[in-house]
């Protein structure tokens, strides 16, 4: 059985191991020229059960010491004294195995644990989809027994399959901009930031990074009007907003003009009833996004795609029973992570004075609660901070090579 995966981040190299664990043929396509390399993208976090899937792929010793390594945040405020905030105590309160890692540094891990068995094809992207007929930019033509989108946010096989992507799409209410900036602070460890109302600016490095990014988020009223491959737009849309901002925020926007990467996106949720049509499906960030930095995307990703690849193993390539399964597999999953995120795009951005003074005294509360304490409270909130872990997913791994 032939299936295609359009995208080579995160969900697609995920899925790739595991149908090529269970014996099909795989191919990935990818729009950019070559695999992604080490140290670029920002930081992602992967949750228990990611962790546990990983862990099966044998990659997680490898992912674990790529980690970050940020252990504080120190948050400033137009006035007052900063605060500092223990990262180690908070993740270890939302997840009992969590590691949080620069987005490139995993995707090239899991392209190295998948390169060597899966057929990558590189420069190249999907232009139509006809039954399992699939027609790309520059291969040939060929047929495909399962297509998937594994292409992320703004995914090009949603929008051949299932139409325009503002008819999926529902804004959050705030964006979300990172860059890559000099580590000029010299921070080791740490993450800086400013905060005020409806905005908050930042930087922060990683272990095993020479540089730093930056980091901005704006919550406004109304939608901006751009284009997502707009950069020169997206760039001066932040100047616009935090020109007036203090602390090392005219420095860090001053970097925009020589930044070798740059990323600008409306933080905002897809919401489609369904995730495949035909031979088509949806993975990842291309199926649900629940909204960028608010939802803990990329450790449903791995999650989806673990059990994708599942359930075509577990219904012998019939994929419209594979396809049915997998999303009353992932729908609740899902439906909790959009409530989540929903919460959390509120609550991640304070909108005056008085949601700042909150935010500071909660993380004061965090600071003085001895770590058995925060844990034993978060435990009890599965739909909030614990929702990642609270995830059962069904053991695949019986299906391993079942089609040799």
């Amino acid at each position: 059985m032939r299936i295609l995966i359009s995208g080579a981040s995160i969900a697609g190299p995920v899925l790739a191991y595991w149908l090529d664990r269970y014996g099909f043929d795989v191919t990935v396509v990818e729009r950019t020229p070559a695999p992604r390399k080490t140290g670029g993208g920002h930081a992602v976090d992967l949750f228990r059960p990611a962790m546990q899937i990983v862990e099966q792929m044998g990659v997680a010793d490898q992912i674990r010491a790529k980690a970050t390594g940020t252990e504080a945040l120190v948050l400033r405020r137009p006035t007052g004294k900063p605060v500092t905030l223990d990262l180690r105590k908070l993740f270890t309160a939302v997840s009992d195995n969590h590691v949080e890692i620069m987005r490139d540094d995993l995707s090239e891990l899991l392209y190295n644990a998948t390169c060597s068995d899966v057929d990558y094809i590189f420069a190249d992207s999907i232009t139509a989809i006809d039954d399992g007929e699939v027609t790309f930019e520059r291969s040939r033509a060929q047929r495909f027994d399962v297509i998937v989108g594994a292409d992320g946010l703004h995914s090009n096989v949603r929008a051949l399959t299932f139409g325009p992507e503002s008819e999926f799409t529902t804004w959050l209410g705030a964006y979300l901009a990172i860059f890559s900036v000099p580590n000029y602070r010299e921070l080791d460890g740490v993450m800086e930031m400013i905060v005020d109302s409806g905005r908050m600016a930042g930087i922060y490095s990683a272990a095993h990074m020479d540089d730093a990014r930056a980091g901005f988020f704006l919550r406004l009223p109304q939608p901006l009007d751009y284009h997502h491959r707009d950069i020169e737009r997206q760039k001066q849309l932040l100047h616009n907003h935090f020109h007036d901002m203090k602390w090392e925020v005219p420095r860090l926007l001053a970097e925009l003009d020589h930044t070798p990467s740059f990323y600008f996106d409306s933080i905002m949720q897809l919401r489609l009833d369904t995730w495949s049509r035909g031979r088509v499906t949806l993975v990842g960030d291309a199926a649900y996004c629940p909204g960028p930095a608010v939802g803990g995307s990329t450790s449903m990703a791995v999650v989806g795609s673990y059990i994708l690849a599942g359930e075509l193993a577990a219904h012998a390539g019939d994929h419209a029973a594979a396809f049915a399964t997998y999303e009353r597999e992932i729908g609740e999953y899902v439906r909790r992570s959009r409530g989540f995120a929903v919460t959390a795009a509120k609550s991640l951005i304070p909108r005056g004075r008085l949601e700042v003074w909150a935010m500071v005294n909660a993380i004061r509360l965090i600071n003085v609660l001895p770590a058995p304490v925060s844990r034993a409270a978060a435990k009890l909130n599965t739909k909030g901070v614990r929702l990642h872990d609270s995830i059962a997913v069904r053991d695949y791994t019986g299906f391993d090579r079942m089609r040799e």
